[in-house]
């Protein structure tokens, strides 16, 4: 068996079905409108299959993959997908992505104008907060009194503990997106709570951030050890991995400087056991479920776990103009993403003949954006392919296989590398880090640097080079100080095709107007 999803996502029990517009205060509600939960728990084997459900929040939409009673309603399901929300915002407001649909909302993205109104922030939004009330219903379900009342014992008490922890981490992960991208500003629930309670309140960045902190470190001791859980599952590695991310970005969100401890938690990921893939390409294909590398995947199947958001979206939507779909493993392009120049240009030699990472397509393509609606006018960049390692085809042209790395050993070292040059670390330690992925990228040593080349600017554009389109850009340009402003300038930045200094306060995102309405205890961000 692949991963946890396969085979365990139909279950009538389990749909989430929360409307976009919604009040929040329904965050809290019970996610099982079929049969109660005491029914559903009666079956010892219930427990893995709404666990599993947990997990493919991040990946699926509804309960009929692709489509099909949508857990979220009031948006077109393919455009729900937790996985092509996150991404979007994380990369096109950025000096990476660009897209060129008009679909309401998303060319604002591009250029860093939304509104309290975007559907596709919404859209997020209320992802992020199903998965919370999804992940606080199961935390409910399995303490150790009611698994006692029903009698749950040996060795599905002892999996059953470890589906809770992970349960909590998932919610941590989800909390930590809020963070990141509404500025903690929040509606907050936890199991605690009651259903159909008060309205909840809103929380702060501080809070938040100390909420997550303190959940990762309670279960860091009941997750599966690192590298020995089932595949798709969340393990000690993964609770690292996110301590690393939460700690790394704590100073430029006014928590302090914890590089520190940033250090520290991707270390206990390097020293786990996981190695680079050989080839940097294959940790993006259709058989990337047995890469060394990865820590921690959203799981995807092309018989099983279906969408038209995920990886179906992030494989399609980089193809069109001249480039031959079948040689990527589908069946034609969506003809949307590109990349923008400031992206090629990180590159001495975007060729890809020295750096393999430069996976551009050139062919039939302008470098320039003149027209962010035309197709060619920017480099394509197919980094996820539906095509295993040894070129066999995915088991389905339109769904892919390959699975989405959200956290993998090349960003450990990262992590730990700009730690190090931030004062907390081993900068000779962080220098092999850093050298071992290029000494991949280059199939040699010809790109290795020196110490005196280790900066925070190198880091800055490393980062760019090795995790170009994994949904870092965005947070990595804010801590760098280079999202808003005028310092560092790409084509189409704030709406001008050369670029413009963009306002402070578009480094968080808005809470949605429809649950400012539907909830008086929620402030909107500044500056909206």
């Amino acid at each position: 068996m692949k991963n946890i999803l396969k085979n365990k996502l139909t279950l009538g029990a389990l749909s989430l079905t929360l409307v976009v517009s919604s009040c929040i205060k329904d965050l809290d509600r019970k996610p099982f409108n079929e049969v109660t939960s005491a029914t559903v728990y009666d079956n010892p084997a219930a427990y893995k299959q709404v666990a599993a459900k947990l997990y493919a929040g991040l990946a699926v939409t509804g309960q009929e993959g692709p489509a099909g009673k949508p857990d979220i309603g009031g948006i077109d399901e393919g455009f729900s997908s937790y996985l092509r929300q996150y991404w979007q915002l994380q990369e096109l407001p950025t000096d990476e992505a660009i897209i060129g649909w008009n679909d309401a909302g998303l060319p604002e993205l591009n250029i860093m104008k939304w509104s309290s109104n975007n559907p596709f922030i919404r859209g997020f939004y209320s992802r992020v907060f199903q998965q919370v009330a999804a992940c606080n219903e199961f935390i409910r379900e399995t303490t150790d009194e009611k698994l006692s009342a029903r009698g749950v014992n040996g060795a599905t008490l002892t999996e059953v503990k470890a589906l809770r922890a992970e349960a909590r981490f998932l919610r941590a992960l989800s909390y930590w997106h809020a963070l990141d991208l509404f500025g903690g500003n929040v509606p907050f629930v936890t199991e605690a709570d009651l259903v159909g309670g008060p309205l909840p309140k809103q929380t702060n960045t501080k809070d938040l951030f100390l909420f997550i902190e303190s959940e990762l470190k309670a279960i860091e001791p009941e997750m599966v050890d690192a590298r020995k859980n089932e595949y798709g599952r969340a393990d000690k590695a993964a609770v690292w991995m996110l301590l690393a991310k939460l700690y790394l970005n704590a100073d430029a969100q006014g928590q302090g400087n914890r590089y520190a401890d940033a250090a520290a938690n991707a270390k206990k990921v390097i020293d786990a056991g996981y190695s680079l893939q050989a080839k940097y390409e294959d940790v993006f294909k259709a058989d990337n479920h047995k890469s060394p590398e990865i820590v921690f995947p959203i799981a995807f199947d092309g018989k099983n776990t279906r969408t038209w958001g995920g990886m179906t979206y992030l494989a399609h939507a980089p193809v069109g103009g001249s480039m031959p779909a079948g040689a990527y493993g589908l069946d034609g392009g969506w003809g949307g993403i590109r990349v923008r120049s400031s992206f090629v240009n990180q590159f001495a030699d975007p060729s890809g003949r020295t750096d393999r990472r430069a996976m551009f397509y050139t062919d039939g393509q302008k470098l320039e954006i003149d027209e962010i609606g035309t197709f060619n006018n920017g480099y394509a960049y197919p980094k996820f392919k539906n095509v295993t390692s040894t070129g066999t085809v995915g088991s389905d042209l339109t769904h892919p296989d390959t699975d989405y790395p959200m956290f993998r050993l090349g960003d450990a070292y990262l992590i730990y590398a700009e730690a190090a040059v931030r004062g907390a670390g081993d900068r000779a330690l962080a220098l092999t880090y850093v050298n071992n992925l290029r000494n991949r990228a280059y199939g040699n040593a010809t790109g290795n640097i020196t110490n005196n080349a280790l900066t925070l600017d190198f880091i800055l554009a490393e980062r760019a080079r090795e995790l170009a389109f994994e949904a870092t850009r965005r947070t990595d340009l804010i801590r760098f100080n280079r999202f808003t402003g005028g310092s560092y300038l790409w084509p189409w930045k704030n709406g001008a095709k050369a670029g413009s200094a963009a306002p402070d306060f578009v480094k968080i995102y808005p809470i949605p107007a429809a649950d400012l309405i539907a909830n008086t205890n929620l402030k909107q961000n500044s500056g909206y």
